[in-house]
């Protein structure tokens, strides 16, 4: 298991670090995302910036950045093999930090909610789609993707709990949720202080 996660976890890596919002924003408007409202190369600031359309194409493309190499790895290697959960965690964080810390962005990237939805959706889907819904019940109630990001990410430690997954799942499941809160950090000191750009609203930048 160890020897496989030599060649798993750094391709999962490079598949993670591959910024669709980027490309999809120079490709479609001929702009660079990143100095475009908040900057971020993630679905929200691409919708917002181009449109509903390219923000929808590169949630699906980040959601199989992480969906792809869990998917595999849980495909092609034994579940049998002691430690194999805990690889898959690690194929799965692997994705997670080149979205967040890519190599082509000289080690800057996304908030990595997309990505995380794919790994997940990859090793516990009841999980996700209770996750997606808390995020939609919050951007409907309170209309703030930031706030619906952090507290489904902060949720899915709980719901692997409940539906019993096992532990190294569940150490995974807190380092990503971890990892998305540090990245949200701006807009969470934005949300305390009420300044934080709520979905609809149309002026740029969060």
């Amino acid at each position: 298991m160890v020897s496989q996660l030599l060649y798993w976890a750094p391709a999962a890596y490079l598949l993670g670090s591959v910024p669709f919002g980027k490309l999809i924003s120079k490709k479609a408007a001929r702009i660079d995302i990143t100095n475009r409202g908040s900057g971020n190369i993630g679905a929200t600031n691409v919708a917002r910036e181009i449109g509903i359309k390219w923000g929808l194409l590169t949630l699906l493309l980040d959601v199989l950045k992480g969906f792809i190499p869990v998917i595999l790895f849980a495909r092609y290697t034994s579940q049998a093999a002691p430690c194999h959960e805990l690889g898959l965690s690690a194929v799965g964080l692997s994705a997670l930090l080149g979205h967040q810390f890519s190599l082509f962005l000289k080690f800057r990237g996304g908030k990595g909610v997309g990505t995380a939805l794919g790994i997940y959706l990859g090793i516990s889907p009841l999980s996700s789609l209770l996750a997606v819904l808390l995020f939609f019940i919050i951007v409907y109630k309170w209309n703030f993707v930031s706030l619906a990001s952090i507290s489904s990410a902060a949720a899915m430690p709980i719901l692997i709990t409940i539906f019993g997954k096992p532990l190294p799942v569940l150490i995974g499941a807190v380092i990503a949720a971890a990892l998305i809160c540090i990245k949200h950090m701006d807009n969470i000191h934005r949300l305390v202080k009420g300044k934080e750009r709520k979905w609809r609203e149309r002026k740029s930048g969060q």
